[in-house]
């Protein structure tokens, strides 16, 4: 490593250094603006409008809101950085909330924060970057990235509570070797103390929990705003495709799920199966839940095909553990993935990121869309 790269892995002073921050008014981001501006980098914030939010959505605890914007400029005029506000709302809504709604029309369990950051995120504010001249863009992510001869690898962050790889997949190397993400070696409480050193009036403030455009985890609104007449009655069929009940609309059901199936059975019933097509719910007993083979499609590789003939591990849910595989590719686009072990609940439309182990930590490789 040159001893003269500065703490962003470049080789330059940072005060011959432009950064943009992507700044969302969370405690996270806030605190890695004010640790590039206090180690002297050229720090150009940048803050995205990215939905209409009523007043029940700014109450809630969201990222992206009209609170959130008052107080990433707040904090851009405390550390005395130039700001920008961009309006995404319709490239939002096209990339994010258009895609998330036939997802689960489909039948399938989308994650928009994946979409979000592959499409305007990385994508709308990398172009951003690179007109505005600078040399790195930043987020308040928990993930590691480490530089070396310019080329940058995601490692899954020491916070392993807070690790954000998973959402992080669908990064393209152009996209890994411009991105920096100081967070990754912090733990979350330390990342608040630096705030309160900092004097940040975003120090205490909570976490965002839910999808920032959906009020209070209740997903089923938005699909009922935008698409009323998907709340269809079908068939909820058992294992032996015998008739056992009815429900209202498959958007309200995701694989794995044990309530609100009103079908009683000697045996608790999990959604097993989603047939969009036919409109049906199949569920059954929960020893029928265990999958070995995963079918992906839409890889985004980090690394090269030859590294897989080592020990793989891959991620089939953003709060799952990391599971023993093989991964095998069909095609330039496909995957096909056997677990060592069986896991329950893996659903079409979520990611299935794949991870290496080696001296650094767990080594991000990319990852597909899990077909079936």
């Amino acid at each position: 490593m040159n001893n003269d790269l500065n703490s962003i892995g470049l080789d330059k002073k940072p005060s011959d250094t432009t950064v943009v921050v992507a700044m969302s008014g969370g405690v996270d981001s806030s605190t890695v603006a004010g640790m590039m501006k206090k180690e002297g980098f050229n720090v150009i914030g940048i803050t995205l409008k990215l939905y209409d939010d009523g007043k029940e959505v700014a109450a809630s605890k969201q990222c992206c809101s009209g609170q959130d914007i008052m107080d990433a400029k707040r904090v851009a005029q405390k550390l005395d950085i130039e700001h920008k506000v961009l309006y995404y709302q319709n490239k939002f809504k096209q990339g994010v909330i258009d895609n998330f709604v036939e997802s689960y029309l489909k039948g399938e369990t989308p994650i928009p924060c994946v979409q979000c950051n592959q499409t305007v995120k990385f994508k709308d504010l990398f172009e951003v970057s690179k007109d505005l001249k600078a040399d790195a863009l930043i987020t308040g992510h928990y993930v590691k990235s480490i530089t070396e001869n310019n080329s940058t690898n995601m490692y899954r962050a020491i916070d392993e509570n807070r690790d954000q790889s998973y959402f992080l997949f669908n990064t393209t190397r152009e996209q890994l070797n411009y991105l920096r993400f100081p967070l990754g070696g912090l733990l979350k409480n330390q990342t608040r103390d630096i705030a309160k050193k900092l004097d940040l009036n975003v120090a205490d403030k909570p976490d965002s929990q839910d999808i920032c455009f959906v009020p209070n985890g209740d997903y089923a609104s938005v699909i009922q705003k935008f698409k009323p007449e998907s709340f269809k009655k079908g068939n909820i069929k058992n294992l032996e495709g015998q008739v056992i009940g009815v429900h209202n609309g498959i958007i309200n059901f995701t694989i794995g799920q044990r309530k609100g199936i009103k079908v009683s059975d000697k045996d608790p019933l999990y959604v097993l199966k989603i047939n969009s097509e036919k409109n049906e719910i199949v569920v059954g007993p929960k020893e029928n839940l265990g999958k070995k083979n995963i079918i992906l499609k839409n890889i985004n590789l980090l690394s090269d095909k030859s590294e897989f003939n080592k020990n793989i591990y891959v991620k089939v849910r953003s709060t799952g553990k990391l599971l023993d595989a093989k991964v095998n590719f069909n095609d330039q686009n496909n995957a096909k993935v056997d677990l060592v072990e069986t896991e329950d609940g893996i659903s079409p439309g979520q990611a299935c990121v794949f991870y290496y182990k080696d001296t650094l930590g767990y080594k991000v490789m990319g990852g597909g869309w899990i077909k079936e």
